[in-house]
């Protein structure tokens, strides 16, 4: 049973806070994969603050930093570390490229988590993220 984690959910409300104080990027989803907050440390790498961006549905965040594997294909949804922990609600890493909102091109290393309260319950998923060194 899935249930929606709205902006009620104590796990996501924790979450950000945890993620506000961290100097981790740190990206945060709910059930459903509506973006509900980036912290300062993601907004460097993203090109943007969370304030500009605002909440954006899985699909839009999933298009807008336009994200490529090492042989420049792009990489579905379905793809990303965020996009696994939610459909498949297993931990999952990735390194591939993202294009920020200051039409930066970074490499980036992904570590995605569901946050689950029950075994049956999905509050969303968290990305912690951090740019490769170029070369």
């Amino acid at each position: 049973m899935q249930r929606r984690a709205g902006p009620k959910s104590l796990v996501l409300i924790l979450a950000r806070d945890l993620a506000s104080r961290l100097a981790t990027p740190v990206f945060l989803v709910d059930a459903e994969g509506t973006l509900v907050y980036f912290n300062e440390a993601a907004e460097a790498v993203l090109g943007r603050t969370f304030a500009e961006s605002g909440e954006m549905q899985a699909q839009e965040w999933a298009d807008a930093f336009s994200p490529t594997d090492e042989s420049g294909a792009s990489i579905p949804l379905e793809g990303l570390p965020l996009g696994i922990a939610l459909a498949r609600r297993i931990p999952s890493h990735r390194r591939f490229s993202i294009r920020g909102a200051d039409d930066a091109v970074r490499t980036l290393s992904v570590t995605a988590l569901p946050l689950t309260t029950h075994l049956d319950e999905l509050d969303g998923a968290i990305a912690l993220f951090w740019e490769e060194p170029a070369g």
